[in-house]
């Protein structure tokens, strides 16, 4: 659309809805020039967006139907090839492996020994390799560490039901049944196993079980050189009385173990999964029991929004949740923002298989405070609904016999719509939601606001529009970006966003909209108000269905 008398702009960033005519459309950004680590004060992990793989689903190198460490590997370049100077990767920057440890089960949540690797999946070398390979393409690693139980499988627990055993009080035992949820019968007493009977707790009030257990995190830290830990369970470690979950126990010995790893990497991160609405998981972060807490909270809401077509529910959580996790460090954001995971139900599902909406939740989640993780497929659309099996199917990557999976038949059949949603169907088409994902993550690689900036939310037209400032910098050299996601099927005409009081001083009081993509005559410049902010402004005239555009302002020249 054109806007008379306006001068065409340089063309810099950050657009992402082709705003010539009111339809959804592709993505196209230019290349990052590299991949940031540590952005001013903040930790490494601030400037990265971890990727969640099942290895067992990935890619299966050797045609027996599992996943392993080499096809991981041979697909790493699809999730980042290491050249910022390519835009045909993904572009995440952090892995998060799903257990990797031998275990009584598929999903590997019950392990058998915490010192090697799944042989399915390969050699504790084959691990090594994948992560080197990793590390040189700037991809960071993190590995499930199941802390709050063993399988009943496992060494320990099986010495343990001997009640001479010295394993005896690594588990938690008594010789009369407790009452209560989560006790199990055994033929010399009764044991704790909050998940399952074969899921023994493992019992923290005995140092010896501290020890052992800093002994494996500095092991992978060590042996590995991967990057941190996401803390299964975290919530359920130490029981106090009839407390099971959240007892200030936990809280404590979660710390020290922080602590410890920090003693062994710097720069490890913890991930506590905490599974609980953010009044209770931001005590965590509060404490400082661990760096980043999953918000479950805040992944139902942007699911919900883009559902709804209504920014309210993202919107609120955002704002309660921003003010919730106050990490000691006094930085925000500190949470780990999802759409969801292993254990829930995937977008596309719950967003009834609407590529629209799969877009605007795939934009809430990549331009809002956090450290965003997402689960392997979300970025292609990947179906999946309960049981457990069925949300971890294996990956799509094209039309072909088994998802272009494995030579072999699959561990678990692919879904039933491979051969038309698939990573090679998407890959070459600047309209698909492979190709939106790819777009968000450089625009938020190669921009530090939309990683720690601080977030201002902008008053919109109407509640299907959300929009909001993303600032970052020191006064003299800051960055802002201004975000607006169309969440509604709908076009929208004539929106004007305000914002009270902003960033913009009074020397910025002419501020230029850059654009990556080119409008015919442009955008107009927002004017700021007496106090920073801005009223009454229109960038464009035409807001597509589901679309997001994103604006980089700065001051005009002289």
């Amino acid at each position: 659309m054109a806007l008379p008398g306006m001068k065409r702009l340089l063309i810099i960033c950050l657009s992402l809805a082709l705003l010539a005519a009111c339809r959804p459309a592709g993505v196209s950004v230019a290349p990052v020039t590299g991949l940031p680590q540590g952005s001013g004060a903040y930790p490494w992990w601030n400037d990265t967006v971890f990727y969640e793989v099942f290895v067992r689903s990935f890619y299966d190198s050797n045609g027996d139907g599992i996943g392993d460490f080499n096809g991981l590997a041979q697909k790493l370049d699809y999730l980042n090839d290491g050249n910022p100077k390519t835009n045909t990767d993904l572009g995440v920057t952090g892995l998060w492996l799903m257990p990797v440890n031998p275990a009584s089960s598929y999903h590997g949540y019950n392990v058998t020994d915490y010192y090697t690797t799944n042989p399915q999946y390969g050699t504790l070398d084959d691990f090594k390799n994948l992560v080197a390979a990793a590390h040189q393409r700037g991809l960071r690693v993190i590995i499930d560490l199941v802390l709050n139980h063993t399988s009943s499988q496992h060494p320990w627990f099986l010495d343990s039901q001997d009640p001479g055993s010295v394993y005896r009080n690594w588990y938690i035992w008594s010789p009369d049944e407790p009452g209560g949820a989560g006790w199990h019968a055994a033929p010399n007493g009764y044991y704790l196993g909050i998940f399952e009977a074969g899921m023994p707790d493992l019992n923290y009030t005995n140092p010896a079980v501290t020890q052992e257990m800093q002994a494996v995190a500095r092991f992978w830290l060590q042996e590995t050189g991967i990057d941190g830990f996401r803390l299964d369970a975290a919530k359920f470690l130490i029981e106090q009385g009839t407390l099971q979950s959240h007892s200030p126990a936990t809280l404590a010995w979660l710390d020290d173990f922080r602590k410890y790893a920090r003693s062994v990497e710097p720069q490890a991160l913890n991930v506590g999964e905490v599974w609980d609405n953010s009044v209770a998981v931001s005590q965590y972060i509060n404490a400082g029991a661990v760096d980043l807490a999953f918000d479950f909270d805040l992944a139902q809401a942007y699911v919900s929004s883009a559902r709804l077509g209504n920014a309210l529910q993202a919107s609120q959580v955002l704002s309660r949740d921003l003010r919730l996790f106050a990490a000691p460090s006094g930085l925000p954001g500190q949470f780990a923002s999802f759409l969801s995971n292993h254990d829930q139900a995937r977008p596309m599902s719950m967003l009834g298989e609407d590529t629209g909406k799969a877009k605007v939740a795939a934009s809430l989640l990549l331009t809002t405070p956090g450290v965003p993780f997402m689960y392997y497929g979300e970025e292609i659309g990947m179906l999946g609904l309960k049981p457990d099996e069925r949300l971890r199917t294996p990956m799509q990557w094209s039309g072909k016999n088994q998802a272009g999976f494995s030579q072999g038949e699959a561990w678990e059949a692919p879904n039933d719509d491979y051969a038309k949603r698939n990573v090679a169907a998407q890959t070459n088409d600047p309209d698909s939601l492979l190709a939106h994902y790819r777009a968000l993550l450089r625009l938020r690689s190669a921009h530090a606001a939309l990683r720690i900036g601080e977030f201002q939310q902008v008053e919109s037209c109407q509640p299907g529009v959300w929009a909001f400032l993303r600032s970052a910098g020191e006064p003299n050299a800051q960055e802002t970006v201004l975000v607006v996601i169309n969440l509604s099927a709908k076009c929208v005409t004539n929106c004007n966003l305000s914002l009270a009081a902003g960033p913009f001083s009074e020397r910025q009081r002419a501020v230029q909209l850059l654009a990556w993509e080119s409008l015919p005559e442009g955008l107009p410049p927002l004017l700021p108000n007496l106090q920073g902010g801005f009223d009454a402004y229109q960038p464009v005239l035409e807001l597509p269905p589901f679309s997001t555009l994103i604006l980089q302002i700065r001051p005009l020249k002289k």
